[in-house]
């Protein structure tokens, strides 16, 4: 078994190439066993996955990681739970942003750092649904403030493209990454992006590189199954592999994965996945392997390359896909588009939530 990659963001923040997901251990993703999930999170770190990514948002999910990075200190000691680092995000709610206040900004940070347990944000990802309400820039100069104040190690955004993440840069703020969905059938980020991002030193980390399960075997000959899911992540991602094409084309994009990992002696999720670690300015993708039985799937990726011959045949295949086009989040960011309908905008606060600071 080969030994996980690293890389790093900074001098003092290394990461795995491989990061372990939290998306799909939210509520409204399929059945999740809390206690294993929890428990098997040690395997990957002992594996040499050592970063987890989560959000605010994900609901749960900070609360997990927080209870492994615990009990992980009582157990093994403090130099080992410092092995883990956490890349969480800060998603003010829709309906908040044209009048989010500096307390509120503050109270999620806080909160975060109570969820998981932790005197520290190693990366805090931030995003704005929506650049013509409120005062964007202004809400990320407070994350600023509590990264001056020590509980913030760096700064990243997510689901944004050049347009947006500029005007960050042009302020003065030291954004290290930006996260943002990039795949075998996503190419979006190479419409300027990376090119951008590399003058910038900003690197990528890449979620949906297996979509959301779809770049995997369990879809291999599969016939289409439309749109009727009760998991919001695979609909999603459905309608991705729609803008990429008919479902014939994406079964013969999945067979040449096959093809292409059975020569390296490796699975077809391995080949989509190094596909994206192979892309110029991607740091790490990310992946959401919810137990350890999923753990040697997840580290086939590393030990090997893609040749020419295996780049020269995916290049041409996907030459052949109609979509998607445009920028980074751009279908999505349409609201009353059918990508951006199926989003949920207002996950971070209740009425009645602390963080909304009633009667402050």
């Amino acid at each position: 078994m080969s030994a996980a990659e690293i890389t790093a963001l900074r001098p003092d923040h290394e990461i795995s190439r491989v990061i372990k997901g939290g998306w799909q251990l939210a509520g409204d993703h399929g059945a999740v066993d809390r206690a294993t999930a929890i428990r098997d999170m040690e395997a990957f770190l002992d594996a040499g996955i050592t970063t987890f990514d989560c959000a605010d948002i994900y609901v749960g999910v900070e609360e997990m990681i927080g209870q492994f990075i615990a009990d992980l200190r009582h157990r093994r000691g403090a130099s080992v739970a410092a092995r883990v680092k956490v890349h969480t995000k800060l998603v003010p709610d829709l309906g908040r942003l044209a009048e989010l206040r500096p307390e509120e900004v503050v109270a999620i940070v806080d909160r975060s750092l109570a969820r998981l347990q932790v005197e520290r944000l190693d990366l805090v990802q931030f995003f704005w649904w929506d650049m013509t309400q409120g005062a964007p820039t202004e809400a990320l100069s407070f994350l600023k403030d509590e990264q001056a104040k020590g509980k913030i190690g760096h700064l990243g955004v997510t689901n944004w493209d050049i347009a947006e993440t500029a005007q960050f840069v042009e302020a003065g703020f030291d954004v290290i990454s930006t996260q943002v969905q990039y795949s075998v059938l996503d190419p979006r980020p190479r419409n300027g992006l990376t090119d951008w991002a590399a003058g910038q030193d900003i690197q990528l980390l890449c979620y949906g590189s297996l979509a959301g399960g779809f770049l995997t075997e369990d879809w291999l000959g599969a016939p289409d199954p439309g749109f009727a899911f009760e998991n919001r992540s695979l609909v999603k991602y459905r309608l991705i592999i729609d803008e990429f094409g008919p479902w014939a084309r994406f079964q013969d994009l999945l067979r040449l994965l096959r093809e292409i990992g059975t020569k390296h002696g490796v699975g077809l999720s391995a080949v989509a996945t190094r596909y994206v670690l192979d892309q110029p300015q991607v740091a790490a993708a990310i992946v959401g392997a919810r137990y350890a039985r999923h753990l040697p799937r997840t580290l086939e990726v590393f030990g090997w390359t893609l040749d020419e011959e295996d780049r020269a045949a995916l290049d041409g295949l996907l030459s052949q896909a109609k979509g998607p086009k445009g920028p980074v989040y751009g279908l999505e960011r349409d609201r009353g588009g059918r990508h951006g309908r199926i989003m949920k905008y207002n996950l971070n606060t209740k009425p009645d939530d602390a963080v909304l600071g009633a009667g402050t």
